[in-house]
């Protein structure tokens, strides 16, 4: 116990993952991880500033929070950072048209967004909308284009839901990079930028912060590259063979 107080000594804020630490997407939206509903009601009656920082794309942040608070958890939409609402910031901000690789549950995210002759492609976990036909139009948009831009939404290679392991952004996104030859630019973890916005958001500064996550990349490794520390929790994608969560 000693030990936990020294490593958390100075902390005023907490980054919560979603997927895989509080609950498993599966059938009827997914099931809460045990403990977990009991876990975040004890963080927010402490002393300690709480942010729920995902990757999730195939929700809006709206439709996430619903089920969320379904399943028993106390959460509000405004306590969530979420890369969806990031990058349609930043495609104002740019001038940018996206031609959208997404899943149809996200697509709401992106309504006052002007899509028309498209100088990007922005992609997130399509879920089946990963087909060839989908995938080849994505790269026929980025190959037309003088100074292609891919902005991608999280760069997570799996995610777990209830029935197992399934592909995430990650491989799809780098399918694109190496077919066109861009380097996508990554809205979401393990984006600096992103892990920053969570922490303003809270009023915190890294050193203050510990992230608690399921992946040792997207999770860990961007939380502590930040300046901040880190737990990686035994669920999720965690998996306990010798080096398969550790892979870069």
């Amino acid at each position: 116990m000693a030990v936990w107080s020294e490593r958390l000594a100075g902390v005023r804020g907490v980054l919560l993952d979603i997927s895989g630490v509080l609950y498993d997407f599966g059938p009827g939206g997914g099931t809460p991880i045990p403990g977990s509903v009991e876990a975040v009601a004890r963080l927010k009656r402490s002393h300690l500033k709480v942010r729920f920082c995902t990757n999730e794309s195939q929700k809006s942040r709206g439709e996430l929070v619903r089920l969320l608070r379904r399943l028993g958890f106390d959460i509000s939409e405004d306590e969530v950072t979420s890369p969806a609402p990031a990058t349609c910031q930043v495609l104002k901000e740019r001038g940018l048209r996206p031609h959208l690789l997404i899943h149809e549950g996200l697509r709401s995210e992106f309504d006052e967004i002007d899509m028309s002759n498209p100088n990007c492609v922005v992609i997130a976990d399509a879920g089946e909308g990963f087909s060839y036909q989908n995938m080849n139009k994505a790269f026929q948009v980025l190959m037309e284009l003088e100074n292609p831009v891919l902005i991608s939404l999280g760069k997570g290679r799996y995610y777990k839901e209830t029935s197992g392991l399934m592909l995430d952004v990650g491989p799809y996104m780098k399918a694109l990079e190496y077919a066109c030859g861009v380097e996508a630019e990554v809205v979401g973890k393990p984006s600096p930028e992103f892990f920053s916005a969570a922490l303003r958001a809270i009023g915190v500064e890294a050193h203050q912060a510990i992230m608690i996550g399921d992946d040792i990349v997207g999770d860990v490794g961007g939380a502590q590259r930040c300046g901040m520390r880190a737990l990686q929790v035994r669920t999720g994608k965690f998996r306990s063979v010798p080096g398969w969560a550790h892979l870069p």
